[in-house]
């Protein structure tokens, strides 16, 4: 398997992933430097067997196209480790060794490769790596379904890759690509994702857990910003260790106290889930700022399905810091059209049709 970015024939290409029981799609074709989707939709498996799951796929036109898959953020690790001090040729075997001990399954259980962190530029990430980990059996059961659908498939990608496309082909945009910019995506039945990135790579990422009922819940006024931090926290004394993609940046940094928490007495019972979701993103917030205080944000984009704007807004009000919704009409023509369900399932696919030819994987 090769994580890379390959050439991409010309035409229409279909990105997908494909988590039991939801099979998510979005098929587009490039014009003029912008994509215009022809379909896109959501799959469920349902009670078919798999054969008939993978004969209605076929049915929906799906059949022989060129195709990228991406994994989903809970079907792959992303960690981050002091980079192997060894030849290029052995820095996959090295990092494999470094990760065994991190990996929740055995090391010869997993596929895995290695990613530059940041743009080599800062002093604080030119010693590290990130190292992506997927379950063999994970990557072996797209590879089946390429097969069975008689997919062209050079590629198989991840979610946290494709965020940063997407948010750094919106730097672009604005004229800023250089600049520090964040997005943070959640939608339902995942993990946000949290992604820090400048001059089109990846710097830092975070997944964390969202509260039960946080997108339905009418979220707080009475929220308090957190108190500001006296030294900086290290991310392992509060990066839950149940996220798949939460990242150690190693045990070098001196411990302080936590950052302390937004007070309980403001708070009815209903605020609780909209307490500790900011409480995560503001810990985030406080690690960028304190390990990258030569890169200060120009941007935060935010995205909630309908709820966006609504999020962004008050996340501007709790974190004293402008931030925006996350919008992508001005780069996928046709995505606002479809069923809010499919567009809240199928966001995270869109920045795979984003990557710059030749850039890190």
């Amino acid at each position: 398997m090769r994580w890379p970015w390959q050439r991409r024939a010309s035409g229409d290409l279909l990105v997908c992933s494909w988590v039991a029981p939801t099979f998510s799609f979005v098929q587009a074709r490039s014009q003029n430097g912008a994509w215009t989707i022809s379909k896109m939709g959501l799959v469920q498996m349902g009670s078919d067997a798999l054969a008939g799951f993978q004969q209605r796929l076929k049915n929906t036109g799906l059949k022989g196209a060129q195709a990228v898959i991406m994994l989903r953020g809970d079907q792959y690790q992303f960690l981050q480790i002091d980079k192997p001090k060894v030849q290029p040729e052995e820095l996959r075997a090295a990092a494999r060794y470094q990760v065994r001990d991190l990996l929740h399954s055995h090391v010869d259980d997993v596929t895995i490769d290695l990613v530059d962190v940041g743009d080599g530029t800062h002093q604080v990430n030119s010693n590290h790596s990130f190292v992506v980990a997927a379950l063999n059996s994970v990557v072996q059961e797209a590879t089946e379904l390429a097969y069975a659908m008689d997919w062209n498939m050079s590629v198989i990608d991840i979610q946290v890759m494709a965020q940063r496309n997407l948010q750094s082909a919106l730097a672009r945009q604005d004229g800023q690509p250089g600049r520090a910019n964040a997005a943070l995506v959640v939608v339902p039945g995942q993990q946000a994702l949290l992604t820090f990135s400048a001059n089109d790579e990846l710097f830092y990422a975070r997944q964390f857990d969202v509260p039960e009922g946080f997108l339905t819940d009418t979220w707080g006024q009475a929220v308090e910003a957190m108190a500001p931090v006296d030294g900086f926290t290290p991310v392992e004394e509060y990066v839950p260790s149940h996220g798949s993609g939460d990242i150690s940046l190693g045990h070098d940094m001196a411990a302080t106290p936590a950052p302390s928490p937004v007070r309980q007495d403001a708070f009815h019972a209903k605020d609780d889930s909209a307490q500790r979701f900011l409480v995560e993103v503001q810990r985030s917030l406080d690690v960028w700022d304190r390990t990258w205080s030569g890169l200060p944000l120009s941007g935060f984009r935010v995205y909630a399905g309908a709820r966006s704007a609504e999020l962004a807004q008050w996340l501007t009000r709790q974190l004293g810091q402008n931030v925006a919704a996350l919008e992508v009409g001005a780069l996928f023509a046709g995505f606002a059209a479809a069923p809010a369900d499919e567009q809240m399932a199928c966001l995270p696919l869109l920045g795979i049709f984003l990557r710059t030819e030749g850039s890190s994987a």
